[in-house]
Parts: structure tokens; C-alpha cells; sequence
């Protein structure tokens, strides 16, 4: 029974710093080579687990060998263009100038519900909005509307505006976030004057967020949950 739950715990943390080797992608984003490692290692893990004749380390090799494989790869193809279109292809347009390309959909074996199913998902509901659509190598959408459809931009409507990063959360349940203040070119000094002006102990700040300009927003602990 311990056995089974040690084996376990070993390789949830082997599988967690696998993909954390791999790069940070959602399910969806991944590539066709990434897909295809992530199913083995999961059936790799499996076996250890389910078979304790089987050693720890049968598990193990095979699986930081694939992910050194897809590293390698990786590395490769961002130098090899011909070699990054082998692994994951290549974008293929759909819709051009306005028109659907249906001999491209029948290669991609689209459907004209997927078509419309991924301009719904972008608040699309008119195909005859569309400019350009483009089916990524992850297989999603990404849509160009046709002018009149487009959202009204500052320099559509020739607003002058100043470049600003967003804002930065710089506490997290009463947690400073040291490397947030660096990069927004403040200091810990800096953070008691703000808490001070709002009248604020650390402890009981639930979020703060600043941005380079010196605006802050605080939201303190709920009283409730605070108990």
C-alpha cells in the first residue's frame, strides 16, 4: 500500500518538473510533437505504478528521455525553419479577402461547424465580418475582421496616448512580491508609505496591485474571512 503511494508521489513530482522542462502551454496550445509526448508520459507513469515488480527507474529514464528529446528538438527547431514546419506544420488560411477557401478546409478536414464554432469563440457570429482567418498549428482560429467590424482603436480615432505597463500585483494575502517592486522600480520603503496612505497594516492587505506611474488599488481582508 506505501509502496503504491511513495511510487505515486515520486512520479507526480518527475512528471511536474518534466513539464515544467517543456514550457508553460495549456492543453490546447500544444503542438502536434508535444501532444504526442505528453499521452506517453502519462501511459509511461502509469505502469510503475500499477505493477510495483516493475523498478522506479524503468518509469523514470523513459520519461526524461522524451522530454530531453522534445527539449532538443525544441532548441533545433527554432534555429531549423524547415525542421520546425516538419514537427508542428504550418499555419494554413481559410478565409481570404472575405472568402472561405474550401479546398483548404478539406485538407484540414474542417468542418463548417468548427469554422463557425471557433469564430463564436472570438464573439463572431457573422462569417461576412471576416477578413482574414487563419487555422494556427495548435489548430485554433485567429480572425482579422473587416474594417467596419473592427473595435475603434486610440489611433483610429487619432488619440494620442502614452505606452504604460499594466499594473502589477505586489501583495498576495498580506505576501510582498519582491520581484513585482523590482520591476516596476520601487522598494519596500516605498510599499510602507502606500499602506501607511491608505491606512493599511500589511496583515491586513488581502491584494495590492501598482503600476509604474504610482497608482495603486488595495483591497483589504473581509472581515469574516479575516476570523
Amino acid at each position: 500500500m506505501f509502496v503504491v503511494f511513495f511510487r505515486a508521489v515520486i512520479l507526480y513530482i518527475v512528471i511536474v518538473a518534466s513539464v515544467r522542462l517543456m514550457g508553460k502551454r495549456q492543453l490546447g496550445e500544444l503542438q502536434p510533437s508535444e501532444l504526442v509526448i505528453t499521452l506517453l508520459l502519462s501511459n509511461i507513469a502509469t505502469l510503475p505504478v500499477e505493477n510495483v515488480d516493475i523498478p522506479m527507474i524503468m518509469g523514470v529514464i523513459p520519461i526524461f528521455t522524451l522530454v530531453s528529446m522534445d527539449v532538443i528538438i525544441s532548441h533545433i527547431s527554432l534555429k531549423s525553419r524547415r525542421v520546425r514546419r516538419i514537427m508542428c506544420g504550418s499555419a494554413k488560411i481559410v478565409i481570404s479577402g472575405g472568402k472561405i477557401d474550401q479546398q483548404v478546409m478539406r485538407d484540414l478536414r474542417f468542418s463548417v461547424d468548427d469554422l463557425m464554432q471557433s469564430l463564436r469563440s472570438q464573439q463572431i457570429f457573422d462569417v461576412s465580418q471576416v477578413q482574414l482567418a487563419v487555422v494556427e498549428t495548435t489548430g485554433k482560429i485567429s480572425v482579422y475582421q473587416k474594417q467596419p467590424y473592427r473595435n475603434v482603436s486610440c489611433g483610429d480615432a487619432g488619440i494620442k496616448a502614452e505606452n504604460t505597463d499594466p499594473p502589477q500585483l505586489i501583495v498576495d494575502c498580506s505576501r510582498v512580491l519582491p520581484q513585482s517592486l523590482k520591476a516596476l522600480g520601487y522598494d519596500r520603503r516605498w510599499l510602507d508609505k502606500q499602506l501607511k496612505a491608505q491606512r493599511l497594516q500589511l496583515k491586513d492587505v488581502f491584494l495590492m496591485t501598482a503600476d509604474r506611474n504610482g497608482s495603486v488599488f488595495a483591497v483589504p481582508f473581509e472581515k469574516e474571512l479575516k476570523k
